[in-house]
């Protein structure tokens, strides 16, 4: 099995207009001028997907590249479904990534594991990685349920084609995101294990996926994440906004 590359990807959100794009760029020079060691991505709003894809430019063959990603998508490839969008058109917006599963969405969307397992084969027919979210909420944790919880998420909203190539999983605490809280640096480690251990038991390729932190990951507490066992990265929200609040997180994993 191959050394697994660590992946840093921004979800901007519903944040962003075209004049961040100039963040972007500032982001995808620093990346091409410092090459670093960890993947990086950008999760713009849809209305940014193809402007972003077009203003960071580069070959999707240069591991320094930023690539561009979707915030959710359509389990259709098209049709009827007013204000959606599919895997297929972000892939043809030049996106390589697209999140499904974000607690957000789970919340604000009523989205199920079964949905989320449609968008992710949705992701994975159109070609795109699909970083699938999980992370219990604090009532879970205090009831002494996470592990039952997320491992009840992984078996349900990961399909069988799963793969370590076209699947990330991001670990999210929903207590943690945006709250400026985060877990201990041990509990981090007993969640990612778990996962590992899930993954490990069902695919033959369970030991190359990726797995990554999210939730209030931020320039001063990124290095202690980034050096969790089994921590392959990290999902990050408002600190991917601007190059100076992201790059550190980026330079945590080098």
């Amino acid at each position: 099995m191959a050394a697994r590359r660590p992946l840093i990807v921004g979800n901007w959100k519903m944040n962003g207009l075209k004049a961040s794009l100039a963040e972007a760029k500032a982001m995808a020079d620093r990346a091409a001028s410092e090459k670093p060691k960890a993947e990086l991505g950008l999760c713009p709003p849809a209305t940014l997907v193809a402007a972003m894809a077009k203003a960071l430019g580069g070959s999707p063959a240069d591991p320094h590249r930023i690539g561009v990603g979707g915030q959710d998508c359509h389990a259709r490839s098209s049709g009827a479904h007013t204000g959606d969008i599919s895997a297929e058109m972000l892939k043809d917006a030049g996106a390589t990534y697209v999140i499904v599963g974000h607690s957000e969405r789970r919340a604000d969307h009523g989205e199920t594991d079964a949905v989320v397992r449609a968008k992710a084969q949705a992701a994975h027919r159109a070609g795109l990685i699909a970083i699938i979210c999980v992370g219990e909420t604090l009532a879970q944790r205090d009831a002494g349920e996470t592990l039952k919880v997320i491992n009840g998420q992984l078996r349900a909203s990961l399909p069988d084609d799963a793969a370590a190539a076209n699947t990330v999983i991001a670990y999210e605490p929903v207590w943690a995101i945006g709250t400026g809280r985060t877990p201990t640096p041990a509990q981090v480690a007993e969640v990612h294990a778990a996962i590992r251990q899930d993954l490990m038991a069902r695919f033959d390729d369970g030991a190359g996926f990726r797995l990554l932190y999210g939730g209030s990951v931020k320039p001063d507490n990124a290095r202690q994440l980034m050096a969790v066992a089994d921590v392959d990265g990290a999902l990050v929200g408002g600190a991917s906004l601007k190059i100076n609040d992201f790059w550190p997180i980026v330079e945590a994993k080098n």
